[in-house]
């Protein structure tokens, strides 16, 4: 039976990269499918990795039903076996609903990938939704770790470093943007709670109260 399947997890941890994965097994099949995404650190209308894969996809917007574009590809004579949602989290609940709709009435496969909370631990509402509509909800196992070396089970924004907790719940970021005035990392929860990151670290490990004190 067709399913809804919401992969989740931290940044980091190859979302994307799975989402091409099952891309490139399908069409190397003779399978067509119909990619959504939003907000890729790619641009409008792709999905990439930070393994430097990449694929056209359609960007999803405001107000847009996913559910009548796909029916509308398909009366137009287009072909979809299956559809991908990327960055699902930024999609709003009723898109999400039009996800179910697709595997329920067109009985097509809908996988969607994204996290599942922003940098203030709250559920995205995208994400919540996917929670309580799939059929299956699927922990990606390849684990993002903290600077501690740690199971990262947080995301972080950061500004110059420091972590923030204030401000809109989507600001366009990547874990690779450290240098960056906003970027975001992936913490163990107890880093996550001391908003101690990377940065941070290493700057309490160089202050001078922790030097050592040469012997007179």
């Amino acid at each position: 039976m067709p399913e809804l399947v919401f992969f989740s997890g931290t940044m980091d941890c190859g979302k994307s990269t799975l989402a091409l994965q099952i891309e490139h097994n399908r069409s190397a099949r003779g399978l067509v499918g119909m990619i959504f995404t939003r907000n890729d650190r790619a641009g409008a209308g792709k999905l990439s990795s930070r393994l430097g894969l990449v694929t056209d996809a359609v960007e999803v917007t405001d107000g847009m039903d996913l559910y009548a574009h796909l029916v509308d590809h398909l009366s137009q004579g287009g072909r979809a076996d299956y559809v991908i949602a990327d960055e699902a989290q930024f999609l709003a609940p009723e898109q999400i609903d039009q996800l179910a709709r697709v595997v329920d009435d067109l009985e097509l496969d809908v996988y969607a990938f994204g996290i599942t909370t922003d940098f203030r631990t709250k559920l995205f509402p995208g994400s919540q939704r996917l929670v309580e509509l799939a059929d299956r909800v699927e922990v990606l196992q390849v684990e993002a770790l903290c600077w501690c070396g740690a199971r990262a089970t947080h995301n972080a924004r950061t500004v110059g470093g420091v972590m923030v907790v204030e401000g809109a719940q989507v600001v366009v970021g990547d874990v690779t943007d450290s240098a960056e005035e906003i970027g975001y990392e992936v913490l163990c929860r107890r880093h996550h709670r001391r908003r101690m990151t990377a940065a941070t670290a290493r700057a309490a490990a160089l202050a001078p109260d922790v030097l050592p004190v040469p012997r007179s």
